[in-house]
C-alpha cells in the first residue's frame, strides 16, 4: 500500500520506517526543511536504536522517502498517518494546534478517491470526530475559493475539485516505549483500530496484514481489536495512565519501606509473580518522565474536568511522580547536609536509558533544583550531549564521561539506568570522589559492590 506519514518525530519516523520495511510504500512528511534534508541524507534527529540502519535499508530499496511537500504526501497515499506533536499546555490539556493545522491541510489536498485519515497522535477523546470536521473544512474551503474565482497566492485561478472529497477517519493509537520502538513495532501486544466506517477497518487490515494475517502459519497472529473512534482514543490513555500509576504506587511503597526498614526491590519481585499484578513497571527510583506519561495522565484528568469528574486517583499519581524528585534532594541534604558550595556529580539525562529524550526527565528537574540550591553539576549522558541541555539549563556542565563527572564531587547521584554505570567498578569511583557518597536513584547498581569499594550507598525504598 502506499502509505502518508505526516510528522517524522520518535512516533512518524518509526511507523514510517516500519512500515516501509515490510513493504509498503512510505512518504514521510515534515514541514522542517532542515530536519527533512537531514533524513535524506541518513541523519536521525532521534536516538532511537536500530532505526538509522531500518531507515538506510529502506531509502536504499525505494520504500521511504522524505518531503516538505503535504500535497504530494496526501495525493499519492492510500492512508494518511497524522503523527504530530500534542503537547501538554500549562493547565494539563494538550496543545491541539498541529493536528488541527494538519487536519485542514490534509483536507485541501483531496479528490474523489477513497483514503483512510488516521489519527496516531495521542489525542483527547473526541478528536476523530474533530478531525473529520477539520478536514471537511479544509476541503470546504478550497471548493469555496473556486467558486468564488478567487487566485491562490501565485496568481493562478484555483480550480474546484473533481469530486467530493471521499475519506474515512480512524483512531490507530500507537504504544511504543522509547528506547524500544522498534522492537515494539514489529512485535506489538495488540493493534488498536477505531473507526465507524467498514471501508476503514478493512484498508486496515490491509496495512497491518503482517502482524493481524501473517503469511507464515508458524507465527503467531497479533490480536486486532477493532472498536468505534472514542473507545480507540480512550484506550491509549487508560494504558498509560495505568502504567504511571504502577510506577507511583511502588514508589509509595518505597518509601514506607525506607521507614520500616523493608527492601523495595525483594517486595516488588514477589508481588510481581502474582498474575493479577505482573512484574513490569514495578521498579521503584526517582519516578517517570517523558513525553507521554506526564501529558497523558495529565490530559486525562483535564478531559474528566470538562465533563465534570475528579479524577482523584490519577491527580495522586502526578503528585507522587513530583513528590519522588523532591526526595532526591531531601537525601542529598541528609548525607551532605549544607548543599551551597557543594559539587554534585548525575549520571543521566534522559529519562530513561537508550534514548535521548529529556522531556519531562527526572534529571533536569534534579539538576535544576540543586543549582537553584547553590550546586555545582557536572552530569554525564551516554547519548545526551550538551547542546540538548544548553537552552534549558545553561549552568549544567556536561562531562565527556562517567568518570570526568565524578572527579573532585561531594557526591554521586544516579538518575538514570543506563548499562553502562553498572559497569564502572566503583573502587575507580572511590578513587576520585571527594566524598564517599553515592546515590542510587534507579536502584541500578550492585549494591554490596559499591559499599565494598567504601563508598556509603543509599538507594529507594531499601
Amino acid at each position: 500500500m502506499k502509505v502518508g506519514v505526516i510528522g517524522t518525530g520518535y512516533v512518524g519516523l518509526v511507523t514510517g520506517a516500519c512500515l516501509s520495511t515490510i513493504g509498503h510504500t512510505v512518504v514521510c512528511m515534515d514541514n522542517n526543511t532542515a530536519k527533512v534534508e537531514g533524513l535524506r541524507q541518513g541523519v536521525m534527529p532521534i536516538y532511537e536504536p536500530g532505526l538509522d540502519e531500518l531507515v538506510a535499508a529502506a531509502v536504499a530499496a525505494g520504500r521511504l522517502q522524505f518531503t516538505t511537500g503535504m500535497a504530494e504526501t496526501v495525493q499519492d497515499s492510500d492512508v494518511v498517518f497524522i503523527t504530530v506533536g500534542t503537547p501538554s499546555r500549562a493547565d494539563g490539556s494538550p496543545d491541539l494546534s498541529a493536528v488541527r493545522a494538519v487536519a485542514r491541510s490534509i483536507g485541501s489536498h483531496l479528490d474523489g478517491r477513497f483514503r483512510v485519515i488516521v489519527n496516531k497522535s495521542t489525542v483527547p477523546v473526541g478528536s476523530g470526530n474533530w478531525v473529520r470536521m477539520l478536514v471537511e473544512d479544509g476541503a470546504n474551503l478550497v471548493a469555496a475559493t473556486a467558486r468564488s474565482g478567487q487566485h491562490a497566492g501565485n496568481g493562478l485561478a484555483v480550480l474546484a475539485p473533481a469530486a467530493p472529497p471521499n475519506f474515512s477517519v480512524a483512531s490507530n493509537p500507537e504504544f511504543l516505549r522509547e528506547g524500544s520502538a522498534v522492537w515494539d513495532t514489529f512485535n506489538p501486544d495488540r493493534i488498536v483500530i477505531g473507526a465507524e466506517d467498514a471501508r476503514a477497518v478493512e484498508v486496515m487490515r490491509r496495512l497491518y496484514a503482517h502482524w493481524v494475517s501473517p503469511a507464515d502459519t508458524d507465527t503467531q497472529a497479533v490480536p486486532m481489536v477493532v472498536t468505534d473512534l472514542a473507545s480507540a482514543e480512550m484506550i491509549k490513555y487508560a494504558a498509560n495512565a495505568f502504567l504511571a500509576t504502577k510506577i507511583s504506587f511502588i514508589n509509595e511503597i518505597a518509601n514506607i519501606c525506607e521507614r520500616v526498614g523493608a527492601d523495595v526491590t525483594r517486595i516488588a519481585e514477589a508481588i510481581g509473580l502474582d498474575k493479577r499484578i505482573g512484574r513490569s513497571f514495578l521498579n521503584a527510583g526517582a519516578g517517570w518522565g517523558g513525553s507521554c506519561f506526564p501529558k497523558d495522565v495529565s490530559a486525562l484528568v483535564s478531559t474528566a474536568a470538562e465533563y465534570g469528574y475528579n479524577c482523584e486517583l490519577l491527580k495522586a499519581t502526578l503528585s507522587v511522580n513530583e513528590h519522588q524528585r523532591q526526595l532526591v534532594i531531601e537525601k542529598l541534604q541528609r548525607e551532605l547536609r549544607i548543599l551551597k558550595g557543594r559539587t554534585v556529580a548525575l549520571w543521566g539525562l534522559a529519562f530513561k536509558p537508550h534514548t535521548d529524550d529529556i522531556r519531562c526527565a527526572p534529571a533536569l528537574a534534579v539538576a535544576e533544583h540543586l543549582l537553584n540550591l547553590g550546586c555545582r553539576v557536572v552530569a554525564h549522558d551516554p547519548v545526551v550531549t550538551a547542546a540538548q541541555v544548553q537552552g534549558q539549563l545553561p549552568d549544567l556542565q556536561v562531562a565527556g564521561s562517567a568518570l570526568e563527572a565524578v572527579q573532585g564531587a561531594d557526591a554521586l547521584l544516579v538518575m538514570t539506568e543506563w548499562p553502562e554505570y553498572g559497569g564502572i567498578d566503583p573502587q575507580t569511583v572511590a578513587a576520585v570522589l571527594r566524598q564517599p557518597i553515592v546515590i542510587d536513584a534507579r536502584n541500578c547498581l550492585d549494591t554490596q559492590a559499591v559499599q565494598g569499594a567504601g563508598l556509603r550507598y543509599v538507594g529507594v525504598g531499601r
